[in-house]
């Protein structure tokens, strides 16, 4: 679905089943959608329920907005989604994120018809509940070559999208030239992956940054709800770089 959407840059607008109802939700989709992101991001790493997705799922496509679901848990799987990032969380401690979770998850996404997105998260810097959650070991934010090594690695798995994440709340995002650097490192590999990042962004400037640094997707969350104005200059700013 990404491939198949792209068209220059991209923006997501990430809604968490957890804390948000229904009707807000919609309400999200609704200033995503005027304000130019291209599709929603659907999870949380905290007491979702598959109830809660649902209603999430199907309120944000009323506004006729793609929903991709990123799953902070197996029961963070809806069958009313148009597909899922089908995750291995590389810089996690925990084996159940590098097999059992995958090999638990296909059938999910299988019975329900869902488009996979083989995707690989790296969480940077701060982390946050997501890193936690995860067992993950951040990587440092003066450590770019690390985190462009773990890119590498993932695009040479096989890795469809490698995902960037300094984690929500994060108080500033991921290095440009950590990704910059995981640019480069795929190039020379003769390799075409997805760069999206995520976490820390509440500017123009950030956003521009990040894009002249070799990101080509671009994850938000709490700012569709905080300044939809904010939000399209954001997302302008991302595309137009």
């Amino acid at each position: 679905m990404v491939e198949k959407r792209r068209e220059g840059r991209l923006h997501f607008t990430l809604i968490d089943p957890d804390k948000t109802s229904p009707s807000e939700a919609e309400r999200i989709a609704r200033i995503a959608r005027e304000a130019g992101s291209d599709f929603i991001l659907v999870g949380g790493s905290l007491g979702v329920s598959p109830e809660a997705t649902d209603s999430v799922v199907e309120a944000a496509k009323r506004q006729g907005m793609p929903t991709i679901i990123f799953p902070g848990a197996l029961n963070n799987v809806s069958r009313r989604a148009d597909a899922a990032l089908f995750l291995t969380i590389i810089n996690s401690d925990d084996p159940y994120y590098h097999g059992i979770a995958q090999v638990q998850g296909a059938m999910i996404v299988l019975y329900h018809g869902l488009e996979p997105i083989p995707t690989c998260y790296v969480i940077v810097g701060y982390g946050g509940t997501a890193g936690f959650m995860v067992r993950a070991r951040p990587i440092p934010y003066d450590k770019p070559e690390l985190v462009a090594a773990h890119a590498l690695a993932c695009s040479m798995m096989g890795s469809k999208i490698v995902y960037l994440e300094a984690g929500s709340g994060a108080p500033k995002p991921v290095p440009p030239e950590a990704i910059e650097m995981s640019r480069n490192m795929i190039a020379m590999a003769g390799l075409e992956t997805l760069i999206i990042v995520g976490g820390g962004v509440r500017s123009e400037e950030t956003a521009r940054m990040l894009a002249r640094s070799g990101a080509d997707g671009l994850v938000t969350g709490t700012i569709a709800e905080e300044s939809p104005e904010l939000l399209a200059s954001i997302i302008r700013a991302f595309k137009e770089s």
